[in-house]
Parts: structure tokens; C-alpha cells; sequence
């Protein structure tokens, strides 16, 4: 006999915790299980921790649609608990007059996802705002910031348990079979437990695929394939010397090496793509060789043996290296058929601006059905 809940949501992360949160908030008995001791130990807690305008992606996008609008919730849900997060802004840096029409091409992109107050400025207005930055030209973006992850994730969990929602932490998903009443989900740990759920949401980010083939009943031809992009970051020893974030043009393969702060003042540099076959948090100090002269194309005084190593994310793409990037997949039962599932797939950048937008989407597909597309 399984004990029966109204939704369960699989994955502790920023994204699954607001989700649960929004769940529990919309009067949902709602449980949330976490095979990690904590909440937030994977992708959540391995990044640059950066607000996001909005800027580079498709039109109508869902990672356009998130992000612009998950940046004004995440801003007053951080002011109205008080919760660490700095509107910094962001300099898009051309460091040779070759790039100076990329810049104008990214305001053009960014108008288009209603994204209005970026503008192109001068070097010499870019070097007055920072000056000890080399440019020809730059992109201002003044509402990019950074945030406190982890506080932020602490606020969604405080909000989700007050809704009354339920943490169960060390409870892997070992099996789950789909039926015509429900979901019926086998959670292994040191407490075993059968759990029967009328909704479930596959939040597992780096793991969602391989969760999602545990589902007996689910259509394997509507799981994505599984990528991994690690990203290495350095840490620079000292006082920054930027007070905003610094992101030279984007390249093909992503945004390139760029300059955050985080919320202590800590001055970081990354990331440098490496895609991987399993996941490994391993950060190789060799390879900070790459980022100098990377960095010094914008920050010249950049002093030799300045980076230290940091720390590694890992992104779960769902396109193969070399292929387009792809945008945020979100499987309700219009795709895959099966009553009550929605399955998040290549919850990556811009997740964590994005996630109190991601939030009240699948809630919406989960308690008016007539909202179940994407």
C-alpha cells in the first residue's frame, strides 16, 4: 500500500524549489524529494550566480520569455525578504572594431525580447564607468545583476514548507510507474517508501533524463538526449577591480570568458567549456593558463599568477557540441501522453533568473489544462 500525495516534484534545486513553492502556494498537497542531503547541491550552487537581462536569446523563446520576466521577479522577491541581490549592471566589451556591429546586433536582439535599456556607448564613456577596462566600444546593460543563491533558495524552501509543503532529502527515485489513476514513485534511501502522486514534475536537471527512463508508461522517444558543458571558473586574488560585470562579445560556443562579482565582492573569471561524458566537479589548475590572455584582450593589467582556481558547473545541454543551442524543454501530457507528468529537460542558463517564471508556468499547466502547451 503507497502513500498518496496530490504532487510530487523531483529535484531540489532552484528551479524545484519553486516550483514546490508555487505548488504549495496554490493549495496543493505537494511533497518534494531530493536524492542529496541538501537542496542545491548540483548546477543551483555551481554558477556564476548572475541575474540575467535577457539579451542573447531567440525571440519568443522560453528562455527569453523566463528570463525577462523571472529578472523582475527574482529583484522584488529578493527586496521584499531581504535577500542578497546587487543591480551592478553589465558592460558588453568590443575589444577590436570588427566586433563593434555584434554590439549593435545584441540591442536589436534584446529589443525584441522587451528588453529596452540596453545602449551602445562609447570607449571612452565605458573606460569613465570602468577604467580599467580596454575597449572600442560597449554594450551597457543596468539591470544585470548578481544574486545570493543559496539565501534565495533558503527564501523558496521557508515559503514552500510555510504552504505546508513537505522536504524529504536522501530519497532518490528508484522506479516510478505511470497509470490511469496517477503515478506510483519507488523511493529508495535508508527509509524506503512508495509514494502514489496525481502530479508529478521531473525538475532533476543534470539527472532529468535519466530519471525520466525510469517511468514505466512513459514514451522513451520523448526523452532528449543527454549532454554535459562543465564550466571552469578562476578566482582573482585581491580587490576587484570592476564594479560592474564584464562579458567580452559573445563567441559561437557561448559568451566567452568573462568578469562576475559576487555578492562578498569576490572578483571571478569563467567559464571556459569542456564538455564531458559524466559529471566531475574536478577544477584543473592548468588550464587557467587559457584565461589570461582571454582576459587581458579586456583588462590588461591583469597581473601574472593573479588567478587561483575556483570551482565548476556543469550544464545539462540537451544538444551535442558543435550543434545550435537549444531552448529550455518542458513536457506536459500533450507530448508524451501520460496524465499528470511534466518532464523539464536542459534546465540550464538562464535557470536560476528564470526560475520563479519557470515556477508559475508549470503550475498554471498543472492546474488549468488548458495551459498545457509548451
Amino acid at each position: 500500500m503507497s502513500d498518496s500525495v496530490q504532487c510530487i516534484v523531483i529535484g531540489a534545486g532552484v528551479v524545484g524549489l519553486a516550483i514546490a513553492r508555487a505548488l504549495a502556494q496554490c493549495g496543493l498537497e505537494t511533497v518534494l524529494i531530493e536524492s542529496e542531503s541538501g537542496i542545491g547541491t548540483g548546477t543551483s550552487s555551481r554558477n556564476s550566480e548572475v541575474i540575467h537581462a535577457g539579451i542573447y536569446y531567440p525571440k519568443s523563446s522560453l528562455k527569453a520569455r523566463f528570463c525577462v520576466a523571472g529578472k523582475q521577479m527574482l529583484y522584488r522577491y529578493c527586496a521584499e525578504r531581504g535577500i542578497g541581490a546587487l543591480n551592478c549592471g553589465k558592460l558588453i566589451v568590443a575589444t577590436d572594431d570588427t566586433q563593434v556591429p555584434t554590439l549593435s546586433g545584441i540591442i536589436e536582439k534584446a529589443r525584441a525580447n522587451g528588453v529596452h535599456d540596453l545602449a551602445l556607448i562609447t570607449r571612452a564613456e565605458a573606460q569613465a564607468l570602468e577604467p580599467n577596462l580596454a575597449c572600442v566600444a560597449a554594450v551597457r546593460s543596468p539591470s544585470t545583476g548578481v544574486v545570493d543563491s543559496h539565501s534565495f533558495m533558503l527564501g523558496l524552501l521557508g515559503d514552500f514548507e510555510a504552504a505546508g509543503g513537505m522536504l524529504a532529502v536522501n530519497s532518490p527515485l528508484d522506479q516510478a510507474v505511470c497509470g490511469a489513476d496517477g503515478i506510483t514513485l519507488m523511493v529508495g534511501g535508508a527509509e524506503p517508501m512508495e509514494l502514489h502522486a496525481r502530479q508529478v514534475i521531473n525538475s532533476a536537471g543534470l539527472y532529468a533524463q535519466a530519471l525520466a527512463r525510469r517511468f514505466t508508461g512513459l514514451p522513451q522517444d520523448s526523452v532528449p538526449p543527454t549532454f554535459y558543458a562543465k564550466g571552469n571558473y578562476y578566482s582573482l586574488s585581491g580587490k576587484s577591480p570592476f564594479s560592474r560585470l564584464i562579458y567580452p562579445v559573445p563567441e559561437a560556443a557561448g559568451l566567452g570568458v568573462h568578469l562576475t562579482i559576487d555578492m562578498g565582492g569576490q572578483t571571478r573569471f569563467g567559464p571556459d567549456v569542456e564538455w564531458i561524458d559524466s559529471i566531475d566537479y574536478a577544477v584543473d589548475p592548468g588550464r587557467a593558463a587559457g584565461f589570461y590572455s582571454e582576459i587581458r584582450k579586456y583588462w590588461p593589467g591583469l597581473p601574472d599568477g593573479a588567478l587561483q582556481p575556483g570551482y565548476c558547473g556543469i550544464r545539462p545541454k540537451i544538444q551535442a557540441p558543435h550543434e545550435p543551442a537549444r531552448d529550455f524543454v518542458i513536457h506536459g501530457p500533450e507530448t508524451h501522453g501520460v496524465k499528470g507528468l511534466v518532464n523539464l529537460y536542459g534546465i540550464e542558463s538562464p535557470g536560476l533568473t528564470a526560475a520563479l517564471a519557470i515556477a508559475e508556468h508549470v503550475a498554471a499547466m498543472l492546474t488549468n489544462p488548458e495551459t498545457q502547451a509548451c
